[in-house]
């Protein structure tokens, strides 16, 4: 509680001027005022405004800027809360690559569509297309995939190791009974064909071709959609 006393005359804590009964002229009163709550802190919703600054400084500008003053200044708190919630840079970085991979999931969900999958080749082509389609609508992942192939920073490989490891364990779930074929190795095969479309997805959203090839256009993209499946069809027949 705050007491706050004023005279007869004066303006009173509210802006008013006080006009007191002519017996009382002179006098001076004190009013009871509740003092005022103290902000409640909420920590989830700090610690997701800060993951939220980390990753847009990112894919602005990859690691060069990318520390914690700019981060603090971006998410609008003290730095400090970034070592309480984050455990610093090194674990902001791992919360980013989490979101990476609950990206995966998102919008690649197991279950659903997949159902009409029966061999280790629908789940493969089935896998390129939605990595393919989820990229293009996501601008702010392409921009870190981006800086991610550029630079080779330990940080760098923390981001690509969750990503790499979210898709390995997309596969796991999906594929069930769907063993790879016996004699190819599959991660290599994989490996090739993911960075291929996601080579092709930067590269349309920079320059809107490639190699040639037009990427301005959903009929364009059917098009290389159908060159994707028969490149998966080709080893996974």
């Amino acid at each position: 509680m705050i007491h706050v006393g004023y005279c007869a005359g004066s303006l009173s804590p509210f802006g008013e001027r006080t006009i007191l009964p002519p017996n009382l002229m002179g006098a001076c009163m004190t009013v009871e005022l509740a003092a005022p709550e103290a902000p409640v802190r909420d920590r989830g919703a700090t610690s997701a405004r800060i993951l939220k600054a980390a990753t847009e400084l990112l894919a602005e500008g990859g690691f060069q800027n990318f520390g914690v003053n700019a981060v603090a200044r971006r998410a609008g708190c003290d730095k400090q809360l970034i070592y309480r919630y984050h455990g610093g840079m090194d674990g902001l970085v791992d919360a980013i690559g989490a979101e990476l991979a609950r990206w995966i999931e998102d919008k690649m969900p197991v279950g659903g569509s997949t159902g009409f999958m029966l061999t280790y080749g629908d789940l493969v082509e089935h896998m390129m297309m939605l990595f393919m389609e989820a990229l293009r609508n996501d601008p702010l992942t392409r921009r870190i995939i981006a800086w991610e192939v550029s630079d080779n920073s330990a940080q760098v490989r923390r981001l690509s190791d969750a990503r790499a490891k979210a898709l390995n364990l997309w596969i796991e779930k999906v594929r069930g009974a769907m063993p790879p074929p016996k004699g190819i190795d599959h991660l290599a095969i994989n490996a090739m064909l993911l960075a291929t479309v996601q080579h092709v997805v930067l590269a349309g959203a920079t320059a809107s071709r490639f190699a040639g090839l037009s990427l301005s256009t959903d009929k364009e993209w059917d098009r290389v959609a159908q060159a994707v499946r028969k490149l998966v069809r080709g080893v996974y027949p």
